[in-house]
Formats: structure tokens, C-alpha cells, sequence
């Protein structure tokens, strides 16, 4: 499997990643198969895991917890804020004030059991926070050793800029495939 650094940041991860999203959305999943399937990538040399509190929600990242604290050492997983979920377990819009972020990594530790979060993404922009109010709750849990690096997900050109001069921004999470082209215009320029 061929590796990737992303950006400058020292993080290495496999050119593959599995996105762990649908093992825990739709019809219930056999738990032990997924973890096999989990397993397996990383028997194929697959090293980045993605999952998100709001995959289930918190089921994904217990999944993802107990097919790879095991083997910790050997891999890269990256989750996500960024939403409210009620008490019933449903998503109630954004919140990504600095005490949310709190409390969702430190919940999404224990969900993985895990002791640092290798990447920390926003999953959506939230209009209703500044952008340098995010960045400075991640860059603060990175300087307490709990998040290693900090992402963004479907993020724009001025967003990442605003975020990357308060903490380091290291992955952008975008939709980009042959039918949806934008990032070639409005992020990838911003690259290079």
C-alpha cells in the first residue's frame, strides 16, 4: 500500500482509506463482521480509519473502538464534530461552540478508546461560530495532547484560510469526484 504525508504536518496515512460510515448506517450490521472487515484492511495495509460522533450516532466510533484499540500503534483514525444530537439520538442542527468541542472529543476518546484523536475534522461549517473560535478550542486540545491534528470538512477557500492562521490545518474532507468538480476552482488552487 502506498503511503501519503498530509501536507506538512508529519502525518502519514495510506494512499486508501476506509470510510467507516456505512457500517453503521441503514439495515444493523453484524458487529463482528465489521470488525473483521476493519481488520482486514489493515491486514491489506490500509492505515486511516474515518468515522464521526453523529455515524449512528456514537455506534460507528464504539465500532471502530473495538476493532482497532487493538492495534492501536499500527493506525490513523480521524472523526468529526460539528452537530447537536438530542436526546433521542437525532441530528438538531450544528454546534460547534468551543465547550461542544469539548465535550465531543472527549466523548469520542472514550468511544474509541483511544487516548489522542490522530485528526479532528469539522464535519460542516457552522455560520454560527467563528471559524477562529473553532480552530483555537482544536488547537487547544491539541496543545493538551488529546488531538494530534486539525481538519475540515466541506470547508471554503476563506474558511480554511481564517482556520489555518489560528491552528494549522492538515486534511480537507471535500466532495470531489467526476461529477462534482468545484474544488478544482475554489480549493485546489489554494494547494498548490
Amino acid at each position: 500500500m502506498q503511503k501519503r504525508t498530509l501536507g506538512n504536518s508529519g502525518l502519514e496515512v495510506s494512499a486508501i482509506g476506509l470510510g467507516c460510515m456505512g457500517m453503521s448506517y441503514g439495515p444493523a450490521r453484524n458487529e463482528l463482521e465489521m470488525i473483521s472487515v476493519i481488520r482486514s484492511a489493515v491486514d491489506l495495509g490500509v492505515t486511516f480509519f474515518d468515522t464521526a460522533e453523529n455515524y449512528g450516532p456514537f455506534t460507528n466510533e464504539e465500532l471502530v473502538g473495538k476493532a482497532l484499540s487493538p492495534i492501536r500503534d499500527q493506525v490513523v483514525i480521524a472523526t468529526k464534530f460539528g452537530f447537536h444530537i438530542d436526546a433521542h439520538g437525532k441530528l438538531a442542527g450544528m454546534n460547534s461552540r468551543p465547550e461542544h468541542i469539548r465535550e465531543v472529543a472527549e466523548a469520542s476518546l472514550k468511544r474509541l478508546d483511544i487516548d489522542v484523536i490522530d485528526l479532528l475534522y469539522q464535519h460542516r461549517v457552522d455560520p454560527d461560530v467563528p471559524i477562529e473560535d473553532v480552530a483555537g478550542a482544536v488547537r487547544e486540545l491539541i496543545q493538551e495532547g488529546k488531538v494530534r491534528h486539525f481538519g475540515l470538512s466541506e470547508a471554503g477557500v476563506r474558511t480554511i484560510r481564517r482556520a489555518h492562521a489560528v491552528q494549522p490545518v492538515t486534511a480537507l474532507q471535500s466532495e470531489y469526484s467526476l461529477w462534482w468538480r468545484e474544488p478544482e476552482a475554489g480549493i485546489l488552487p489554494v494547494l498548490e
